[in-house]
C-alpha cells in the first residue's frame, strides 16, 4: 500500500482542540491479522444457519446482505426475524482471545492523550472489555458505548452517532474518531469530528468484503494511518 498524504498530522485536523478521543474496537485497536472478526463472522453464520434452518452458504449471503444494508447483521435479524438480541451477542462474541497479544506501545500512546478516551463499537460491551483487558488497555477508557447502549442503532447511521454524542456529552467539533471502515467516518466528519482511518499494513482485500474498502479516498477521511500507535505519538506532540 502506498503512503497516503493524509497520514501525516497536519493542519487539516487540529488535534490540539480535541477533548474526546473515540476509538472503534475490532480491527482498529488491534490489527485485523489477529482475525477475531473471522471468528465472529463464522459464529454469526452458524447462528443464522441454525436459526433459519438454511444452508451455511445461504446464511452467509443473508448475513452479509444485512450487514451492508442495516449496518450490522444483528440489526437486520432484529428487523426481519425478531431475534433474541442477548442470545445472539452472547453466541457470536464467544471467541478465543488466546492469539491476541498485549499492545503496550499503543496502550501508552492512548494513555498519553489529553482528555477522555471512549470506545464506540457495534459489538457488545462484554466483548469490548474482554478485548481491552487482553490488549492491556482495560483502564484506559472512560466508557464503552456498545450496540446495546445505542439501543441497537448501529454505525454508520446518523441516529447512532447522535445517540452516542448525547449519551456521553461529547462536543463533535472537539472530538476525534478512529475507525477501520471509511463509511463509519462520513457522519462523524459531517458533525465536525476529526476522522482517522486505521488501515493495517499488508491488509489483504480478499479477507474482507470488497465494499468495506469503499470511501477510503473520500473527503470525509481526514487522515489515514497504518500505524495507530505511531500516529497517536505524533498527535501528542502537536
Amino acid at each position: 500500500m502506498t503512503a497516503d498524504p493524509r497520514s501525516a498530522v497536519d493542519a487539516r485536523a487540529d488535534f490540539r482542540d480535541v477533548e474526546t478521543w473515540v476509538f472503534d474496537l475490532d480491527n482498529t485497536l488491534y490489527p485485523a491479522r489477529h482475525d477475531l472478526w473471522g471468528q465472529i463472522d463464522a459464529r454469526m453464520k452458524a447462528y443464522i444457519t441454525d436459526l433459519l434452518g438454511i444452508t451455511p452458504e445461504e446464511a452467509f449471503v443473508l448475513q452479509k446482505d444485512y450487514y451492508r444494508r442495516y449496518g450490522t447483521s444483528l440489526r437486520g435479524l432484529m428487523l426481519e426475524h425478531g431475534i433474541d438480541t442477548a442470545a445472539f451477542l452472547a453466541h457470536v462474541h464467544d471467541v478465543d482471545l488466546a492469539g491476541l497479544d498485549p499492545s503496550p506501545r499503543l496502550a501508552a500512546a492512548i494513555e498519553a492523550l489529553p482528555g477522555r478516551k471512549l470506545v464506540y463499537t457495534n459489538g457488545s460491551e462484554r466483548h469490548a472489555r474482554n478485548v481491552l483487558e487482553k490488549l492491556g488497555m482495560g483502564g484506559h477508557f472512560a466508557a464503552v458505548h456498545d450496540i446495546v447502549a445505542a439501543e441497537f442503532h448501529p454505525k454508520p447511521t446518523e441516529e447512532a452517532y447522535l445517540r452516542f454524542l448525547r449519551a456521553h456529552g461529547v462536543e463533535a467539533p472537539r472530538a476525534a474518531m478512529f475507525e477501520d471502515l471509511a463509511r463509519n467516518l462520513e457522519v462523524p466528519h459531517r458533525l465536525g469530528m476529526a476522522t482517522v482511518l486505521v488501515v493495517p499494513p499488508g491488509e489483504r482485500i480478499e479477507a474482507r468484503e470488497s465494499w468495506e474498502f469503499e470511501g477510503r479516498e473520500a473527503a470525509y477521511v481526514d487522515h489515514v494511518t497504518e500505524d495507530l500507535a505511531g500516529f497517536l505519538e505524533q498527535v501528542a506532540t502537536v
